[in-house]
């Protein structure tokens, strides 16, 4: 029993003196990083305080005579100088870690607009790059973004354009395939016209009507003549009419 105690007092001790060692070197890390933090804003002040301050001509000698990391800077610069205009006060900067390197962001006031120099450094405390980040006013954010639409707009309309001037040109273009059918159909014969519908026969009287008609007409001729010779008259004056019987049935 006593033996186990040991080894957890052992062990407890253990643990203290490694979270007093973290301890320790988290503080001195701290007083590192604040005075790494000064000696990066004074870099960045006083870089960006002499290149602010540099002529054209001072500008274009930096740029062919200087190394990598002065050409980038004066080209970043001399980009951006004329929308920012004057100088009117620097702002308070900070400093980031980013992974190995520290970002130095310095705020900066123009009579154009404002801006922020963006340092980043090395482990060692060297400036490796510089970009100028434009903090444009909201009209004239508001301006480009208007500017945008209509700039894309009239693309989509350039671009409908040329493509309906495309899709008319295509009726220039030969289809051998739409002339043969024009040719098979004009070769087709056109179809016969249909039969016109015959005419009804006309009716034809039936020879036992005519018959019976000519028999009634001789029948009439001879017993006129017979009266007309009874009575010593000519049978001219004689009318005859047809008899009907009609049958009457007395109740």
């Amino acid at each position: 029993m006593k033996h186990l105690w040991k080894k957890i007092t052992c062990v407890l001790l253990a643990m203290i003196f490694v979270f007093s060692m973290t301890a320790c070197s988290s503080s001195e890390d701290e007083s590192i990083n604040a005075d790494m933090q000064t000696a990066l804003i004074s870099t960045a002040e006083g870089l960006s305080q002499t290149v602010i301050a540099l002529s054209d001509e001072e500008i274009e000698s930096y740029m062919e005579t200087g190394d990598d990391f002065t050409r980038d800077v004066m080209e970043v610069w001399d980009g951006s100088r004329e929308e920012l205009g004057e100088l009117v006060e620097w702002k308070e900067a900070t400093v980031e870690r980013d992974g190995i390197e520290y970002v130095v962001t310095l705020p900066a006031t123009f009579t154009g607009a404002d801006a922020n120099f963006v340092y980043m450094f090395d482990r060692t405390g060297n400036p490796t790059s510089l970009s100028v980040e434009v903090e444009y006013p909201m009209s004239v954010s508001l301006q480009r973004a208007a500017l945008n639409t209509v700039m894309g707009l009239g693309t989509v309309f350039v671009v409908l354009i040329f493509l309906s001037f495309i899709i008319w040109l295509f009726k220039f273009i030969p289809n051998p395939e739409a002339k043969e059918r024009e040719a098979a159909k004009a070769a087709k014969p056109a179809p016969a016209p249909a039969p016109a519908p015959a005419a009804a026969p006309a009716p034809v009287q039936t020879p036992a009507a005519s018959a019976s008609g000519t028999d009634d007409k001789e029948l009439v001729a001879v017993i006129a003549a017979a009266i007309a010779a009874a009575e010593g008259t000519s049978p001219d004056g004689f009318v005859v009419r047809s008899i009907r019987k009609v049958n009457r049935r007395k109740w």
